[in-house]
């Protein structure tokens, strides 16, 4: 109908043209759902967008548009409201046409090709495997693989990719920390990794001989030295003496922390097509390439010995180093190489997902891309908030250098795949959320997910009782009830938020929406019987309902998330 609406507005405008009345076509027609239902069906703003074109008012405006209008049998009135905008009322039988498109297109309901043809590569979660996933993570893989079903819903071609940063100190760090643990000194570093994990990975070495690394160091925090110096000091000892077996601690490391990241993505619902490592760009000279690059477009100088980015150029508020002065390139400088690479790969949009504390990164990451001469706007940075989570109303405290975090896998046995994956998108990722474990876990209406699951539920089991009853052919006219007209509007409104919340990256629009969707169930059920002995009747509630099932699961799905058929 939306598709409809904006032909006859196309039409009616291209008159107003011929009669001198407007000068051009707008680049688009925006119709939209009205979300009063008081306000009609569909709504658009086109009056006021063309009211400086036509020098008039838009209430005028929008007046002389609808005299222009040819008439259709399923519009039943048209209104001006407001400052102009021009409400739509659609006739019963044509709102009632989306629950047959329901029932024939079944899970491909919904979906369009809107971005056909047009691939994107969305990078999400790529956290350091220098532990376990936490909650925190959590959200960021949530949120990406959410995104990347929308996009896919409508049509966009979508490869999600994780970057592996399995080079530079944190890796150092991390096995440094597990040799130490596996030589069980009694004094453990305050800079280095403490968790459990890093004493079970330290029980599988073998072939490596224990040695004091402490020698020369500089004192630690705790006994009034300089802890960044400390750990510096034990790694370059740890490699000194290990020499090969070096590499062996630091690969057994490394292996074991991403095996369990991708076993817990997976689990999680999580996939990806790529897993891109930071030391493939050192090992094959791309990110010392990228370097010489710059330095040749004179975009890099030299100072007190290091190598500095002139990002001011482009907008950052301070120039940023990519070469140290002992010669090693710095993480800035293998993200620019792994852009490079990126937008070399030919995507037509490249989507990078971030935790918020990387905002300040913004600016010389598109710096990088500008003075490789690459188009700034295919890249799009979506920041997401970490997750505070609160058990029996008090804030669990994380850190993942001390060791004490509550683990992704230990969130998802606690409260359940389905509750994790939607309680991590219920928000705009940009805001922050409170992830309260007792609501997730609790069978309540009070808990969203359990609130939708539960209609669809409640279907079934309707279904399931109506399966040895008559067969007779519905009729969509005895859809009369304000609840009925209710739920086929909002049945209407389905494709529309699928399309907006995919194109602007809000999976909390979608949920929001099933939400609402499994209210007007809940309160039809309670106050409507479907069973009834008029064939006709029956069979027509029940088509409805079977209408509703089907665009509940595809919206879970799209978030990920089961509908399961009893709860």
């Amino acid at each position: 109908m939306k598709q409809q609406l904006q032909e006859l507005l196309t039409q009616a405008i291209q008159s107003l043209i011929s009669d001198g009345v407007l000068e051009s076509l707008p680049d688009t027609i925006r119709i939209d759902h009205s979300k009063d239902k008081a306000q009609g069906d569909f709504a658009s703003n086109i009056a006021m967008v063309l009211s400086k074109q036509a020098k008039c008012a838009p209430k005028v405006l929008a007046q002389q548009i609808i005299e222009k209008l040819t008439q259709a049998s399923e519009i039943e009135k048209i209104e001006i409201a407001g400052p102009g905008f021009i409400n739509f009322f659609m006739s019963q039988g044509s709102n009632n046409q989306v629950l047959e498109d329901i029932l024939v297109e079944a899970d491909k309901f919904g979906l369009s090709e809107f971005g056909k043809g047009q691939r994107v590569l969305l990078e999400f979660v790529s956290a350091n495997p220098t532990g376990p996933l936490h909650v925190g993570h959590g959200r960021g893989a949530a949120y990406g693989a959410t995104v990347s079903n929308l996009l896919r819903a409508i049509g966009f071609e979508v490869d999600n990719e994780y970057y592996v940063n399995d080079a530079g100190r944190q890796m150092d760090i991390l096995a440094t920390s597990v040799y130490l643990r596996y030589c069980e000194v009694s004094i453990f570093p305050d800079n280095a990794y403490k968790g459990d994990y890093i004493v079970d990975i330290a029980k599988q070495i073998t072939d490596v001989e224990k040695h004091d690394i402490s020698a020369g160091v500089c004192k630690d925090e705790k006994d009034g030295g300089d802890k960044e110096k400390h750990i510096d000091g034990l790694i370059a000892n740890c490699k000194q003496i290990l020499g090969e077996n070096y590499k062996k601690v630091y690969t057994l490391a490394i292996d074991n922390i991403l095996s369990g990241i991708k076993e817990d993505l997976a689990d999680f619902g999580v996939e990806y097509q790529q897993w891109f490592s930071e030391q493939s760009l050192v090992d094959s000279g791309l990110s010392e390439k990228t370097v010489n690059a710059l330095q040749a477009s004179n975009h890099i100088y030299e100072k007190d010995g290091a190598l500095w980015f002139k990002t001011t150029d482009f907008g950052d508020d301070l120039d940023r180093v990519v070469v140290r002065e002992n010669g090693l390139h710095t993480y800035f400088a293998s993200d620019i190489a792994y852009h490079l690479e990126k937008f070399e790969r030919g995507y037509d949009k490249i989507i990078n997902i971030w935790g918020s504390d990387h905002h300040g990164y913004i600016a010389r990451v598109k710096a990088s891309i500008s003075a490789l001469g690459h188009d700034t706007s295919k890249l799009e940075i979506l920041l997401v908030q970490f997750a505070n989570l609160y058990r029996n109303g008090e804030k669990v405290a994380m850190s993942t250098r001390s060791g004490s975090f509550v683990k992704l896998e230990e969130l998802r046995q606690e409260v359940g795949n389905d509750a994790a994956r939607f309680f991590y998108i219920l928000r705009k990722s940009e805001q922050h959320m409170d992830f309260d474990l007792d609501l997730a876990k609790s069978k309540t209406n009070e808990n969203p997910v359990f609130y939708i699951q539960y209609a669809h539920a409640r279907i079934c089991s309707v279904l399931k009782q109506a399966q040895d009853m008559n067969e007779v052919n519905p009729d969509l006219s005895l859809l009369t009830s304000d609840s009925e007209v209710s739920l086929i509007k909002e049945l209407n409104r389905y494709k529309g938020v699928l399309q907006s919340s995919a194109l602007n990256y809000e999976p909390h629009v979608l949920a929001y929406y099933l939400r609402d969707l499994a209210g007007e169930f809940h309160s039809y059920y309670n106050n409507s019987e479907f069973l009834v002995e008029e064939d006709a009747l029956r069979n027509t509630r029940l088509l409805l309902i079977r209408a509703i099932k089907q665009a509940l699961v595809n919206g879970l799905s799209v978030l990920g998330v089961s509908a399961p058929d009893s709860m």
